[in-house]
């Protein structure tokens, strides 16, 4: 267990675990019913897990083969017996299967280039014309929140925005995975408010803006809200709700590579930490994914960091080899690390006190 966590057991606190997924989901469960148990042992009372943690597949085809409903997902159902049994609540990001279908955009001589990563659509069984148009099979990167009854959080799931099209490492997330289209509202947990995004998100402040900035209309609301931000119908705005209480948490569940991990990671999450002024906690991926079979490797190194934008934990990731060969290797003890940590919302309401930071949107857009 992570330093940080020794240090503060006796205080309610929140958990992140790191593991190593693979293609056997039944590994995967056994990883993260194990961190349960020791995360509910040291005293905390939310953990937090990473991207992908059900699975992550040798190949694009395989990865689209293991998908399952979340509703009869076991590896969704055994993390729900686990959460009662130990009364713990959880943050876990999965794969969903979803029926597709392709957008036909014309192009006009002063159009965009077309977005790839938008090329298609969720396909609506009431939609007539559904039953005219080829449909295919993708994946939701979603996240879902347990709560400690093990019940499913209904209004907590969010559905990755930002699909990571990385063509130096061979990796086109927008050929299996179907963008999300909307933000979920911060919910309730018993550390604080949590604002759902994940992993390449990272990248995009204005997500991060999004959930932790109060309007001026919640300025005065002292409720949580844990409503899902997308509209009833596809014609209606998917503007900004005019009220809603920040996340004081904002979650990026990861499986950042060995390259993007070394130059930004923490650069990230700070960054992000501190022009929110909120907590940032991420759950990562470590290690060789699939040996033998796939050359995917996750560079790990979970964080948390304050809203003045320190590092409060930081576990183990991957190394260089210090061998002739060269090339990467696993810190001992990283796939399968916890880590525990106080989250001082004290903190957090002392930092926007000191530091109130008026944006100017008569000049910008509200974010």
């Amino acid at each position: 267990m992570a330093k940080a966590a020794v240090e503060a057991e006796m205080i309610d606190e929140e958990a992140i675990g790191q593991i190593c997924s693979s293609n056997s989901m039944a590994h995967n469960l056994e990883q993260c019913v194990k961190l349960v148990g020791q995360a509910a042992a040291a005293g905390a009372k939310v953990l937090f897990l990473p991207e992908a943690s059900d699975y992550i597949g040798s190949s694009a085809q395989e990865s689209l083969s293991l998908a399952q409903p979340v509703n009869t997902s076991p590896f969704v159902t055994g993390l729900r017996s686990a959460a009662a049994q130990h009364r713990l609540a959880v943050h876990v990001g999965i794969h969903v299967p979803v029926s597709v279908k392709p957008v036909s955009a014309t192009p006009t001589p002063n159009s965009e280039p077309p977005n790839s990563i938008l090329s298609s659509v969720p396909s609506s069984e009431g939609d007539p014309a559904s039953k005219t148009t080829t449909t295919t099979t993708k994946l939701y990167n979603r996240t879902i929140y347990i709560r400690e009854d093990g019940s499913l959080h209904p209004d907590a799931s969010y559905d990755k925005l930002h699909l990571f099209d990385y063509p130096d490492a061979s990796l086109r997330e927008s050929s299996t995975t179907q963008a999300g289209s909307h933000f979920t509202l911060p919910f309730d947990s018993p550390v604080g408010r949590l604002g759902s995004l994940i992993c390449f998100d990272l990248r995009f402040p204005e997500a991060a803006l999004h959930l932790t900035t109060t309007t001026p209309s919640s300025s005065s609301s002292s409720s949580s809200s844990s409503s899902s931000s997308k509209p009833s119908s596809e014609s209606e705005s998917e503007s900004k709700p005019s009220s809603f209480p920040p996340a004081q948490i904002l979650l990026y569940p990861s499986a950042f590579t060995i390259p993007t991990g070394q130059a930004h990671w923490e650069s990230l999450l700070r960054a992000r930490a501190i022009e929110t002024q909120s907590w940032v906690l991420a759950a990562a991926q470590v290690g060789l994914h699939n040996p033998g079979s796939s050359p995917r490797f996750s560079y790990g190194r979970s964080m948390v960091v304050d809203p003045w934008g320190r590092v409060v934990l930081s576990l183990k990731g991957v190394r260089e080899k210090k061998s002739a060969g060269g090339g990467y290797e696993v810190e001992d003890g990283a796939v399968g690390e916890l880590g525990v940590v106080d989250v001082d919302l004290g903190l957090w309401e002392k930092v926007r006190e000191q530091m109130p930071l008026v944006r100017r949107t008569d000049v910008y857009p509200e974010v």
